[in-house]
């Protein structure tokens, strides 16, 4: 996993956190007893979770210590606990699993699906938001950059944000483990204020496993190798702003 910085991520934090919201809109809980927030990051969606659900002990997972320290000070009447989603379990069968933005940095879905549901109470749900925007020109010019120049030796390792899969893949990997199956597919278009936005926005997410790979100056020259390319693919409109397409993928499992 990359490291994480809370103030570059939460530079976009109410374009972040509208899908997150429509997510929690969704889940057909009234009065869930434990709530898991996996993933959680700088705290801001698990302090919405305790205040929707007061009643509920409501925890936050995440395997950065510096966006758990942000965590604490945003919600500090929540319990966070620093562990990886890939390795983690709840001590005892969960009302509510929320997962927003997250689980599209992990591995063989196949199996950490079906896992994560193994971890529901009866009635308990498993929320799940993640990217779906891969073939997006925020994403593909990161590929370019790093392939076109002198740094490419040491960016061949780098590990991105995985393909998230079809609707229909996840649909097929959670109808044997789950009783009720909600999924659909959101494009929001986020109007981005600033020079070169898109740049900003991905630092904060996608762009970082390849700029920790690399030190100055090669960290720089890549940036702007990169900046180059989302400044022509996401030209400034008329009033100066910035347009964002960015899709989305919403999944609701009821056991």
């Amino acid at each position: 996993m990359p490291t994480w910085d809370p103030r570059q991520y939460l530079k976009f934090s109410d374009h972040r956190l509208r899908p997150a919201l429509d997510l929690l809109a969704q889940v057909p809980l009234e009065s869930p007893r434990a709530v898991y927030d996996l993933g959680c990051g700088p705290g801001n969606i698990t302090r919405l979770l305790a205040e929707r659900w007061p009643g509920a002990q409501v925890v936050g997972i995440d395997s950065s210590a510096e966006m758990l320290v942000k965590a604490r000070r945003e919600a500090p009447q929540v319990t966070f606990v620093q562990a990886g989603v890939e390795q983690w379990a709840p001590p005892a069968p969960a009302d509510l699993l929320f997962t927003n933005s997250t689980l599209q940095w992990l591995d063989d879905h196949a199996q950490l699906f079906p896992r994560l549901v193994a971890h529901l109470a009866p009635q308990g749900v498993l929320a799940v938001q993640m990217p779906h925007n891969h073939d997006a020109p925020s994403h593909t010019a990161m590929h370019e950059a790093a392939e076109e120049g002198p740094w490419r030796t040491q960016l061949r390792n780098v590990r991105p944000i995985r393909r998230v899969g079809t609707a229909d893949d996840y649909y097929r990997i959670l109808a044997p483990v789950a009783r009720q199956i909600d999924i659909w597919e959101t494009e929001y278009l986020h109007v981005l204020e600033g020079d070169n936005p898109v740049v900003e926005w991905t630092k904060g997410t996608g762009l970082r496993p390849y700029l920790d790979a690399l030190k100055e100056p090669e960290r720089g020259s890549f940036l702007a190798a990169y900046a180059a390319r989302i400044a022509a693919v996401y030209p400034k409109q008329a009033d100066g702003r910035t347009l964002l397409p960015f899709k989305r993928l919403f999944i609701l499992t009821r056991v």
